[in-house]
């Protein structure tokens, strides 16, 4: 382990950058996997006539709510 003080691991700069990137990544990843979730929301509701007013954001905070129990 480079830099192994105690039992502290402290990346060395190739680590981190490699460590930003994968985070960046996965970042994308859900911002992708949430824009789809909206758009199945939206076509789901589509089929309703009645749920025409539910907005972009309506079905965004819905879409939230779903994936946020599985974030712990």
């Amino acid at each position: 382990m480079a830099n192994d003080h105690f039992g502290s691991y402290q990346p060395n700069a190739k680590a981190r950058k490699q460590a930003e990137k994968d985070q960046r990544r996965m970042e994308y990843r859900r911002a992708i996997e949430s824009y789809c979730d909206q758009r199945q929301l939206l076509r789901d509701i589509a089929d309703y006539p009645e749920l025409q007013d539910i907005t972009v954001w309506q079905v965004a905070s819905a879409a939230s709510q779903k994936i946020a129990p599985q974030a712990r």
